[in-house]
């Protein structure tokens, strides 16, 4: 059988064989029944939680995108969701991550800093709006213009180190939800160098909170968690200077939030939550600083979030129940929202009610919902019910998404 049409469950059991395991050797080390194992290996249990797939590829020893399958390429150059700029995307940040990297660079006549300020903003509400293939269209030639002018003794530094950490934290973000999990290292080091150049405590803070988030899409949970709790020490001191650091300050305890989450730390994921919920009172309501969209409504939509993760179905129906969502102006937001209200929909056996949260998401961010694995083994999933009032438009999602 071709790899691109393995299912996760055949993943799974692939890398079992390879370490010579039989079901219940693996079931063991996962704490898990062989029945549940089974099920899963047979696609008949979906792996909705990235808690229990980061927890099998670290006893199988492989990486995340082993068992997803990820990137997951598209019919339609619109639904293909940026893959086909990823060349030029990874060779911009090679060039602005490598020594001497602006040389290879030198035909080239950068935009000025106003410009290029101006379509990084453009540029963001694309990432906002999950259009990736529009991005990957102007991204890696923002970072082409700020790599050179980064290397220019007369340049203002400062402002074009903050816009390539700007840059580069779009980079990061399309690259983790495509799939293309080494790229987003790339983009996140160069942030963590932007960072370092201009030494502010909110730059610090917002490559903390990309170097977190590469963590938590490659299911590294330990490792997320403390860089999270580390930047959380580094930028104490500066809480109280502006909005900007508070902003970020509830924006790392909700990373926070989400990895004691899928390390299943009730006590300690909560604790997080509600720090983040009590800054995120006093700020404002559209809050946006540093793409992190830190407001009220992505506070309670990170609570959905922990709740799905913990494996508490109830609690994710009735936190997602009282989410706002229509005050977000994040597509991509409001599309993670809907993904994991149908999650802890179909935890609770309402496959109907799952269905229209999918659809819903779908019809939000179609580029951002048909490249997530945790949708994709939903909807293959709910395929085989024979009791959806919307099968035929379920049916047809599944064929969009090219599910074996």
């Amino acid at each position: 059988m071709a790899t691109e049409h393995l299912t996760q469950g055949q993943r799974i059991a692939r890398a079992r064989h390879r370490k010579g395991w039989d079901q219940a050797t693996l079931a063991e080390k996962i704490g898990r029944s062989v029945s549940w194992l089974s099920k899963v290996e047979n696609g008949r249990m979906p792996l909705d939680r990235m808690s229990v797939v980061g927890q099998l590829a670290e006893v199988l020893g492989v990486e995340v995108a082993e068992l997803t399958g990820q990137p997951y390429r598209h019919e339609s150059a619109d639904l293909d969701s940026g893959h086909a700029a990823t060349p030029a995307l990874r060779l911009a940040l090679q060039q602005a991550t490598m020594p001497g990297g602006a040389a290879l660079l030198s035909g080239r006549q950068p935009r000025t800093l106003d410009e290029l300020e101006a379509n990084v903003k453009l540029a963001e509400q694309l990432r906002q709006d999950a259009k990736f293939t529009a991005l990957g269209d102007v991204l890696p030639g923002i970072i082409n213009d700020l790599t050179l002018i980064t290397a220019d003794s007369s340049a203002d530094h400062d402002r074009a180190e903050a816009l390539m950490l700007r840059a580069c934290h779009m980079a990061r973000v399309s690259s983790n939800l495509l799939g293309h999990h080494d790229l987003g290292w790339t983009a996140v080091q160069r942030e963590l160098v932007a960072a370092e150049r201009v030494g502010s405590p909110d730059l610090v803070a917002a490559a903390s909170w990309d170097l977190c988030g590469v963590w938590l899409h490659e299911a590294q949970l330990d490792p997320a968690k403390n860089a999270a709790l580390s930047a959380l020490d580094q930028i104490e001191p500066h809480v109280g200077a502006n909005d900007s650091i508070k902003a970020m300050w509830g924006a790392l305890h909700l990373r926070a939030a989400v990895a004691y989450s899928r390390l299943w730390g009730q006590r300690e994921a909560e604790s997080h939550l509600e720090e983040a919920r009590r800054v995120a009172e006093v700020l404002p309501r559209n809050g946006n600083v540093f793409q992190t969209q830190f407001n009220r409504v992505n506070t309670t939509i990170h609570a959905v979030e922990v709740s799905m993760e913990l494996g508490r179905p109830r609690d994710v129906i009735t936190r997602a129940e009282h989410v706002e969502i229509a005050e977000i102006a994040s597509s991509e937001r409001q599309a993670h929202y809907w993904t994991c209200t149908a999650a802890g929909y179909h935890m609770n056996r309402k496959d109907n009610e799952a269905v229209d949260a999918l659809l819903r998401a779908d019809r939000i961010a179609p580029q951002h919902v048909r490249n997530r694995p945790m949708v994709r083994n939903i909807v293959r999933d709910l395929r085989d019910s024979r009791r959806l009032l919307r099968q035929r438009e379920l049916l047809n999602l599944a064929k969009a998404m090219r599910l074996p």
